[in-house]
């Protein structure tokens, strides 16, 4: 799966990266837990399904806190969206293992091609960071956990702007903070509203694409549209 948003690759100074779901594994929350966590459920209710919920919730809250003018942090967020997900599926609160749950948000799985990808970027002499909705020491903990320190230049909070992506806000920090023009900074995502939201701040952007999802908000269009984080790699290069 591939769409070339431009002859060859971006030109660019930087790339930034989403963290959850794109260097991230969210999967791997429920994952660590799910022993722990299986007991717990009521008939026909799987790990699987309680992890849609509470993302589908840390996204829709970061979006009604950003439109109505209120900040709460990241893991205050996470932490109401789980508690939502839980009384959902009539998961007793009491018996579901919901600090380890939380505490797995600070030491998610990277995916496996993360690595590679860091490095090839780096290799290339490109600096590379995340740009993310978490909070900074959710950010930290989870680079730390997941042994990509090395393959990072920065790591770029909303909470330095107390807004949530796709807020041009947000962009806006990272380029100011890389010192780059929108134009001249890379960035990949796998949430295709994130992609939307750097593609219109004017990032080159990559929407990553893994489960082949139906075009949206015009991506195969104003985007680089890939299926893993190797391909991501070599959609970048240095600018002349």
């Amino acid at each position: 799966m591939a769409k070339a948003g431009a002859a060859g690759p971006h030109r660019v100074g930087a790339v930034l990266f989403d963290a959850y779901g794109t260097l991230f594994d969210l999967a791997s929350a429920v994952a660590q837990n799910r022993a722990a966590l299986t007991p717990a459920l009521p008939a026909g209710v799987t790990p699987e399904a309680v992890l849609a919920t509470w993302r589908a919730k840390q996204l829709e809250y970061t979006w009604t806190l950003s439109l109505s003018g209120i900040w709460r942090d990241f893991q205050a967020v996470t932490a109401e969206a789980l508690d939502f997900a839980l009384a959902a599926h009539g998961i007793d609160a009491r018996t579901a293992p919901r600090a380890a749950l939380l505490a797995a948000f600070r030491r998610l799985d990277p995916y496996p091609d993360a690595p590679g990808c860091l490095a090839a970027l780096r290799a290339r002499g490109l600096r590379t960071a995340i740009l993310s909705n978490g909070s900074a020491g959710m950010l930290a903990d989870a680079v730390s956990a997941s042994g990509l320190e090395d393959g990072l230049d920065a790591l770029f909070s909303v909470d330095a702007v107390q807004i949530y992506k796709p807020s041009p806000r947000v962009y806006a920090l990272a380029a100011s903070a890389l010192d780059l023009a929108p134009e001249a900074v890379g960035f990949v995502s796998a949430n295709a509203w994130d992609a939307a939201g750097a593609a219109e701040f004017g990032f080159a952007t990559v929407w990553l694409n893994r489960a082949g999802a139906p075009d949206e908000y015009g991506l195969a269009v104003r985007a680089t549209v890939l299926g893993d984080l190797a391909a991501a790699a070599a959609a970048f290069a240095p600018a002349a």
